[in-house]
C-alpha cells in the first residue's frame, strides 16, 4: 500500500490553513505537514479546545489527514549562538520578547514543548523541526578551534534539549531533527555524534530530507541505510548541483535562483536526487511514515509545481507485495 503523500505548508504561509488544504486536497494530497508558523498552527494555543477543534475541522472537511507538524524555526533559536536579527525575523514575538540572547533561547525550548502538546492534541505522532547549534559557527575551523569547544557544544545541545524529549516522551510524540547545514548535525558523522550527546533516546530521531545532502556530496541512499532506525519522517525535496569552478557550493551569497549558485533547490522531480533509489532504500529499513513534499523552486510557479510534484511522487511511490520484497532479500548473503 503506497505511503501517505502530504505537504509542507512551511513555503504557504502566506496563505491561510484552509486556503492550501483547498489546494492540496484538490491536487491529490493524503494530508498536510502542518508548520506552526504564520496563521497555521500556534504552539501556544495547545490547550484551547475550541482552536484544536477548529484546526481539525478544517482538515475533515477536505479529506486531508495529519501525521506530522514542523516548528523548525523556533527549534533555530533554542541552541543557536549568536541569536540576532536573523531569528527575530523567524520566530514569534513571544518568543524574541526583548531580544536578550539566553531568553530567546528559554523561551525557544519552552515553546519547543509545547509543540509536542499541540501534536498529541492535533493525533500527529512527529514534530520535524531544527536544533540549533552553538559550533556551527566554527564550521570552517579557521582561525584554529579546540576540540573542547566543539565538544562543549555537544554538551550545550544535550542540556537544552534532553528537557524538551522529556516533555516529547511524556506526551507520546518524537521529534525528528531535520540533518541541515547550521544545525547541531549536519552531516554522517555528526549525525552520529548527537545522537550518542543524547544517549541515543528513542524520542529524538531524523527528518530525512536530501536536498542538503546532495551539495554537500553525501550520499542519500546511504544516510538512510546508516540510519534508518531513527528515519522517523521523510521530506521530497529535490536540488540541482551545477559546480563548475565559477559556481561553488558555498554559492557566494548569491540569492536563490541566480545561475551563478552551485546548487539550488527545483521542483520535485526535476533535479539530481535519485528519488526511486532513495524510496526503495527507505522501504528496505522499514520506514511507512508519510512522504511529504517540501516545494521550492525560485524558477517555477508553486501552484503548477506542488501539482507537478504530487503526480510525480505517486508515480514513484509504487506498491511492493510482502513476497516479492522477501523474495529479493532472501538471495542475499
Amino acid at each position: 500500500m503506497p505511503q501517505p503523500h502530504t505537504l509542507f505548508t512551511g513555503q504557504w504561509v502566506d496563505l491561510t490553513l484552509e486556503e492550501v488544504a483547498r489546494l492540496a486536497s484538490g491536487w491529490g494530497y493524503d494530508g498536510l505537514e502542518i508548520a506552526i508558523s504564520g496563521e497555521h498552527l500556534d504552539a501556544s494555543r495547545w490547550d484551547d479546545e475550541e482552536y484544536i477543534a477548529e484546526r481539525k475541522e478544517i482538515l475533515d472537511r477536505y479529506g486531508l489527514k495529519v501525521w506530522t507538524i514542523s516548528h523548525h524555526l523556533v527549534g533555530q533559536a533554542v541552541c543557536d549562538d549568536p541569536i540576532d536579527f536573523r531569528h527575530q525575523g523567524i520566530v514569534p514575538s513571544r518568543v524574541w520578547g526583548d531580544g536578550e540572547p539566553e531568553g530567546v533561547r528559554q523561551r525557544a525550548a519552552e515553546d519547543m514543548k509545547d509543540a509536542a502538546r499541540l501534536a498529541r492534541a492535533l493525533g500527529a505522532s512527529t514534530v520535524t523541526g531544527f536544533t540549533g547549534s552553538s559550533i556551527w559557527k566554527y564550521v570552517a575551523m579557521f582561525p584554529p578551534v579546540g576540540a573542547d569547544v566543539i565538544e562543549k557544544g555537544y554538551e550545550d545541545f544535550a542540556e537544552r534539549w534532553n528537557p524538551i524529549l522529556d516533555v516529547f516522551e511524556e506526551c507520546g510524540v518524537r521529534f525528528a531533527l531535520e540533518v541541515h547545514p547550521s544545525e547541531i548535525a549536519y552531516d554522517h558523522w555528526t549525525t552520529q555524534r548527537t545522537l550518542e550527546a543524547i544517549g541515543h533516546r528513542e524520542s529524538f530521531g531524523l527528518n530525512w530530507d536530501p536536498s542538503h545532502m546532495m551539495w554537500q556530496e553525501i550520499d542519500p541512499v546511504s544516510f538512510i541505510t546508516d540510519f534508518g532506525d531513527r528515519i522517523y519522517h521523510a521530506h521530497c525535496k529535490d536540488v540541482r548541483v551545477r559546480i563548475t569552478g565559477r559556481n561553488t557550493r558555498l554559492s557566494s551569497h548569491l540569492p536563490w535562483g541566480d545561475p551563478r549558485r552551485g546548487w539550488d533547490f527545483v521542483s520535485f522531480g526535476r533535479g539530481d536526487v535519485p528519488f526511486d533509489a532513495c524510496l526503495r532504500a527507505l522501504r528496505s529499513v522499514g520506514y511507512d511514515g508519510p512522504l511529504s513534499v517540501e516545494w521550492e523552486d525560485a524558477g517555477m510557479d508553486r501552484l503548477h509545481g506542488a501539482a507537478e510534484a504530487i503526480e510525480h511522487l505517486k508515480s514513484l511511490d509504487y506498491p511492493v507485495s510482502d513476497a516479492a520484497f522477501d523474495a529479493a532479500f532472501s538471495n542475499q548473503e
